[in-house]
């Protein structure tokens, strides 16, 4: 079955969440840049988060336990040579831009409240 944007876009609003693509360009050679689709800006945010780690996990092979605070997440993602995210707002029926600093709030935000849930 064919589905039409007006479907996708109306289907996208009734989400309890808010789709989110994440647009990364890791170093300044353009066949770096990706893009990576979530159902909610959360999972967005986890995405980030895991890019991180996996960049840690990659330089410090031989550590089994690696540890970081918010001011090196925020230095991961200011040398970053792009990184921005793309969330579906339903007022507009498309997407709004997000710029890294939107991205640094957000994912603190996010991570108080997995502290805070972990916790109880």
């Amino acid at each position: 079955k064919k589905v039409t944007g007006t479907h996708y876009f109306s289907k996208m609003g009734s989400r309890k969440g808010k789709h989110t693509i994440v647009l990364v360009q890791f170093t300044n050679d353009r066949k770096t840049r990706t893009f990576m689709d979530y159902e909610t800006v959360s999972n967005a945010m986890d995405g980030i988060l895991k890019l991180y780690e996996q960049k840690l996990k990659a330089d410090n092979p031989a550590l089994r336990n690696i540890t970081y605070d918010i001011k090196d997440l925020y230095s991961y993602v200011d040398n970053l040579t792009d990184l921005s995210c793309l969330v579906f707002d339903d007022k507009i029926r498309g997407y709004a831009p997000y710029d890294k600093e939107w991205i640094k709030k957000r994912v603190l935000t996010h991570l108080r409240k997995l502290a805070s849930e972990s916790s109880k």
